[in-house]
């Protein structure tokens, strides 16, 4: 029976350090928010763009 609970105990504790190393990973991973707004920025432009070039394609 102590075994049983050895085993159990080992995969709770596996899993806590696997979720602690994705959520250090995922931190470490995430882009600045210099880089989400100039993403952003970009996108944003890009409609901009298409949106004239709509406009002037049905002579608005």
């Amino acid at each position: 029976m102590h075994s049983e609970y050895c085993g159990s105990g080992k995969f709770i504790l596996g899993m806590a350090a696997g979720m602690m190393a994705g959520t250090a990973l995922g931190a470490v991973m995430a882009p600045s928010s210099r880089q989400v707004k100039r993403a952003a920025h970009r996108a944003a432009k890009r409609v901009n763009d298409m949106v004239d070039h709509l406009a002037d394609s049905m002579d608005f």
